[in-house]
């Protein structure tokens, strides 16, 4: 059996297939969540790499061995796994994913009753715990069931977040990057009236196009380039699990997801009426801003799945973005989509007329974001201490990392859970020349010793 502890992630299990993470090890872990989870019936499913269906297996194996009823799913987005739990009132899902890296790794998604996650803090270290040690079995095992509607269950669903014969007259140039959006786009876009460009819709866990994760400028290129030869509306790019998107506008450019989050919320507090929406906090300001012009309660969050989804929960907030895609909406357990931001972006641009670059023109003219920008640092702490004797005249907190606060600039700087970086996002509402200059003096309080 090969587990290796540092699979268990803040946010998930990931890592080398083979080497940190086997069959038998899937197997311990199955049993081992059925364990600390108390659960009776369990959803399992499993993304399109190599090594996913044999581990799905084994880890459905090592849930029934512990005495939890197992409905699997299949090839599933981890979005339709979150779906599947909450919509059959199951107590606990696993989608297995290493969602946007490499097809070298693996991993599980691992959610409790209603889709909420475990993460480091609520269980996952837990779940590592007890399957390195070897987990209890049952007297005797629990049933194994298929659920075959669970793709038209989850479109249905989705769908319901738009008025579908009101988006039409779009080009749209859509890149699966052969990840799980390839699964659910095809019956979304039979029922929507645009002129679809798909790319790489073919589910192929080698991913042989591109690596799967659209938040690195080198895995952009295609699609941005592709809404430029086509003539395009919109570009969207899905990551590998298809839990996030991505989207690029008529003119080619990459919109950022602090942009797109205040876009999103506009457009959902204009339907629904005065609500608080959630945030990470490495956000423009623009989406403060634009929550509030809109009638609604803007609420700076950590940044995390786990965190911001219990935050959700606790102010009952309608939705929640985040700045690296994830886009969580309260209609949909709380829990986050690629499917659904795509499907509204596509119905605000087809119901307002309007063009993407149009509409984020205002904030890349007045928010001048730096992106997140990563430090290599031997001592974190001692970096961030500087950090705070050197800006001790600014409005300091710290939810997560050191954020601190003036007038007319600001940053947050936060340490990796899993590297040794630091990650700095800074914003500057005088120019792009000032948020130049302060990024690059910030960066020099980082990297000198």
């Amino acid at each position: 059996m090969t587990i290796d502890p540092a699979v268990f992630k803040a946010y998930d299990v990931r890592g080398l297939y083979g080497t940190e993470l086997d069959e038998d090890g899937a197997e311990a872990v199955g049993a081992a969540f059925v364990a600390v989870t108390g659960a009776t019936r369990v959803a399992v499913g499993h993304d399109t790499r190599l090594s996913s269906p044999s581990m799905a297996a084994r880890f459905a194996d090592g849930a029934a061995a512990a005495g939890a009823d197992v409905v699997e799913l299949g090839l599933c987005a981890t979005e339709m796994l979150y779906f599947a739990v909450a919509d059959a009132g199951l107590d606990a899902g696993a989608c297995i994913t290493a969602s946007h890296n490499p097809p070298q790794y693996t991993g599980a998604k691992l959610v409790t009753a209603g889709a909420l996650p475990l993460s480091g803090d609520e269980g996952i270290g837990e779940v590592g715990r007890v399957a390195m040690a070897g987990p209890p079995l049952a007297a005797s095992p629990g049933r194994r069931e298929r659920d075959e509607t669970l793709l038209e269950r989850f479109v249905d669903a989705c769908m319901g977040f738009i008025d579908p014969s009101a988006v039409r007259g779009l080009r749209v140039v859509l890149d699966a990057a052969n990840g799980m959006a390839g699964l659910y786009l095809p019956p979304a876009l039979e029922r929507l009236g645009i002129d679809a460009v798909p790319y790489y819709l073919e589910l192929d866990g080698r991913f042989p196009n591109h690596e799967p994760n659209p938040l690195l400028p080198e895995n952009r290129e295609f699609v941005m380039g592709a809404v430029r030869e086509q003539g395009a509306d919109l570009g969207i790019a899905f990551d590998g699990d298809a839990d996030r998107c991505f989207f690029i506008d008529d003119t080619g450019a990459f919109v950022d997801g602090d942009f797109l989050t205040a876009l999103l919320a506009r457009h959902l507090l204009a339907r629904s009426g005065p609500a608080t929406v959630v945030y990470d906090l490495r956000a423009s300001w623009a989406v403060r801003d634009t929550i509030t012009a809109a009638g609604g309660t803007p609420d700076m969050f950590r940044v995390g799945h786990a965190f911001i989804k219990r935050r959700m929960r606790e102010v009952d907030a309608l939705f929640a973005g985040e700045v690296s895609g994830h886009y969580y909406f309260r209609d949909f357990s709380f829990a986050d989509s690629g499917l659904i931001p795509a499907l509204l972006v596509m119905e605000m641009l087809a119901t307002t007329g309007e063009r993407m670059s149009d509409l984020v023109a205002g904030f890349r003219e007045r928010y001048h974001i730096s992106g997140e920008i990563n430090s290599t640092v031997d001592d974190a702490p001692a970096a961030i201490q500087r950090l705070r004797e050197r800006y001790a005249d600014g409005r300091q907190s710290e939810i997560d990392g050191l954020s601190v606060e003036y007038d007319d600039w600001h940053f947050n700087v936060r340490p990796s859970n899993t590297e040794p970086l630091l990650r700095l996002n800074l914003e500057s509402l005088a120019s792009e020349a000032d948020m130049e200059r302060r990024r690059d003096e910030v960066l020099e309080v980082i990297r000198t010793a």
